[in-house]
Order: C-alpha cells, then sequence, then structure tokens
C-alpha cells in the first residue's frame, strides 16, 4: 500500500521540489540531504551581543561594530544559521505557506547548535517565545516561535510559557522597514501578564529570526521591566 501511495503522490523536498528518496535520504521526510547541505552555518567566533559571526577587527572587543552603535536589551542572541540562501526559504515556507509540520525539522538546528556550543541551556529557568498579535495569529493560524519553542522545551525538559508574554499593539510587518524604523514600531508592542512568574527568573526568548534584533531586544527590555534576570534569545537563524 505505501509503495502505491509513494508512486501516486510521491513525497518531494520542500526546497528544490525534487522526489525524496527513504531514509536515510531525507531529513524528516521534507528536505532533501543535497538541500539540508546547503543550509549556511553560523561560524564561531560569536558577537557577544546578536550571535553573528565576528570579523576579524572586532575579535579584540568580542562585540560586532552594528551593537556597539545600537545595545540591545537581551543579554546574549544566538543563531545556529545565516539567513539566506535554503534556510531563508524553509522560514519563508514555514511561516507563510502553512507549513507548521516544519517546525520539527528546523528546530533540529537549533537542538544541534545548543549541545554543539555548551549553549547554557541548564541556566535557563522558562523557554519563551516571542508571541504574534491576535490579528496576526488569526492571519497566520499558528504561531512559528512557539512551535519551535514548545520542541526545543520537550528535547531539554525546560517548561515553555506560551501565554505570559503579551504582543498587545497589532504592528506593521518589519520586514519592509528601515533599521531606526524596525525599534520605533515595535516599542510598547509587549507587555507580560503574569510578572510574578518570571520574577528573577532566566528567560529564554525564541524566534524564528533575528534580523536587526528590534523585537527580541523590546521583548527582552519588557521582561527585564517585569523582573526577569538573565535574557537570552535564540533563533533559527540571524
Amino acid at each position: 500500500m505505501r509503495a502505491i501511495v509513494d508512486i501516486v503522490y510521491p513525497a518531494t523536498c520542500v526546497v528544490c521540489k525534487n522526489r525524496l528518496q527513504r531514509k536515510p535520504s531525507s531529513i524528516e521526510k521534507p528536505i532533501c540531504l543535497e538541500c539540508w547541505g546547503k543550509i549556511k552555518r553560523n561560524m564561531p567566533p560569536f558577537c557577544h551581543s546578536c550571535g553573528r559571526q565576528l570579523a576579524k577587527n572586532n575579535l579584540a572587543k568580542g562585540i560586532c561594530y552594528n551593537c556597539i552603535k545600537k545595545p540591545l536589551h537581551f543579554d546574549r542572541a544566538f543563531s545556529p544559521c545565516v539567513y539566506e540562501g535554503v534556510i531563508q526559504n524553509l522560514i519563508h515556507e514555514f511561516k507563510y505557506k502553512n507549513k507548521d509540520y516544519l517546525g520539527l525539522t528546523l528546530s533540529r538546528l537549533m537542538v544541534e547548535f545548543i549541545r554543539e556550543y555548551n549553549m547554557p541551556i541548564e541556566l535557563m529557568d522558562f523557554i519563551i517565545p516571542i508571541p504574534l498579535h491576535k490579528t496576526r495569529l488569526r492571519e497566520r493560524e499558528f504561531n512559528q516561535a512557539q512551535i519551535l519553542s514548545n520542541h526545543i522545551s520537550a528535547e531539554f525538559n525546560k517548561k515553555a510559557i506560551n501565554n505570559n508574554l503579551i504582543r498587545r499593539r497589532h504592528t506593521n510587518t518589519q520586514t519592509d522597514l528601515e533599521d531606526t524604523q524596525r525599534f520605533l514600531n515595535i516599542k510598547g508592542s509587549f507587555s507580560v501578564d503574569n510578572k510574578e512568574a518570571i520574577k528573577s527568573k532566566n528567560i529564554l526568548l525564541v524566534d524564528d529570526v533575528l534580523t536587526t534584533g528590534a523585537t527580541s531586544s523590546e521583548a527582552a527590555y519588557v521582561l527585564k521591566e517585569a523582573g526577569a534576570n538573565i535574557v537570552f534569545v535564540l533563533t533559527l537563524a540571524n
């Protein structure tokens, strides 16, 4: 029966659309090994703020030029991938093409990164996804950050809190805005529902992409104002 299904409805790679072979030639079924191997990984040394690879002239400082110009409110960010090529395509399919099942596969990249670089996940009390406004959540029907955070939570046995950080204001999409506009656009967008729950706690914020860091920085600011201690950020790509 399975063989007949494969013939009539052959599984294809989300990226290149070529037919997928049976294991071990596929990664969790939706992505072929060739496309998986083309994902550009973020390599050390990392900026101690945004988590991007440091240029040689910034090695002594440990922080990139962009983060020197605009300090961010989170303590440190981490990302396993560079936001281009295959991973950019996959994130677009994940967010905008209703392929929420890609969350399991994409979260593997984050889990592997945590283990490979000994990211101090054991110090985190809670995992919190960057929330969507209820208007956008109705449009998309799922929050991609919540899907990623739930998989990471299960992998490391860390509690995920999905409804305490609230996006109270609907904003324009950050995608088409300049750097300065992004920080202004997102300002005042978040609130914390139960401050006592995160008081003196270490938080891992999870999102799909870190670009300027404006969204994660504003969320971290609100969490710290509510009493959180350390706030780290983990995104799939930057």
